[in-house]
């Protein structure tokens, strides 16, 4: 897997104060992406064990509510193994912080992926420039979801998470 940063202390990209790992590769390419750099599969740097270290201790501090998988897009096919072992190392030692993951997939489409039970807050849904909201929360268009995976997943319905 290849990306592009990890930031810290992120206040638009999930609830709370998160750290966000920006992954590269995406085969949506959405009109208005506020992201296009992303997109190239092969752009980035590589995630080797430095870049992991990295992310790890910048989730570590207490005041860092959890991660945040952004892009490009994380479930792009070349990027869902690697996410999905990120996601559980996260949980497994961290297990009191959330992770969200943004994707262009809808939920409908991904739900059977491994990834989906390891995640508290999905937003679904390619970016419509056309439906694009500066006031929408956590999302870029009115078409795209807030999912609160758990209740999802416990209701077998969609749950949004407000």
């Amino acid at each position: 897997m290849r990306y592009h940063n990890i930031t810290t202390d992120d206040m638009l990209n999930g609830d709370g104060l998160r750290t966000v790992l920006w992954v590269a590769g995406c085969e949506h390419m959405c009109r208005g992406c506020h992201n296009p750099i992303t997109w190239d599969i092969e752009g980035g740097l590589p995630f080797d064990e430095a870049a992991e270290r990295e992310l790890f201790e910048k989730i570590a501090p207490d005041h860092i509510s959890g991660l945040t998988f952004s892009g490009g897009d994380p479930l792009h096919p070349k990027n869902r193994d690697e996410v999905t072992r990120l996601a559980k190392k996260c949980r497994e030692q961290f297990p009191n912080k959330t992770i969200w993951l943004y994707t262009g997939y809808s939920f409908e489409e991904i739900e059977e992926l491994s990834v989906v039970s390891l995640c508290d807050v999905i937003v679904d849904g390619e970016f419509v420039k056309e439906q694009f909201d500066a006031k929408l929360h956590w999302k870029g268009s009115a078409n795209q979801r807030v999912i609160d995976v758990r209740e999802t997943l416990r209701l077998g319905k969609i749950v949004l998470f407000d």
